[in-house]
């Protein structure tokens, strides 16, 4: 699973054109999880750092809708082992 900062500055973007979200990556996670599913086979997240990502040879500065999806599920269980 990817480690980036929950404060690490992100865009999240949508191939739509609609308005981006610019601020960090907890708040870019925080609106893909509220998408329709639609939406999030459209939505990507731009980096300010490169991230190893499992079974890529390189970094990248996107994420994809299923590696944001990781990160939507480890915001769940970071929040459920919190209460």
């Amino acid at each position: 699973m990817m480690n980036i900062p929950w404060d690490q500055p992100a865009t999240l973007i949508d191939l739509d054109g609609k308005t981006p979200v610019i601020g960090v990556m907890l708040e870019c996670v925080m609106h893909f999880s509220l998408f329709k599913p639609f939406a999030k086979e459209q939505a990507r997240i731009l980096l300010t750092r490169p991230v190893f990502v499992e079974g890529r040879k390189t970094r990248t500065w996107i994420l994809n809708p299923g590696d944001i999806e990781q990160l939507v599920e480890r915001l769940k269980a970071e929040r459920a082992a919190a209460r």
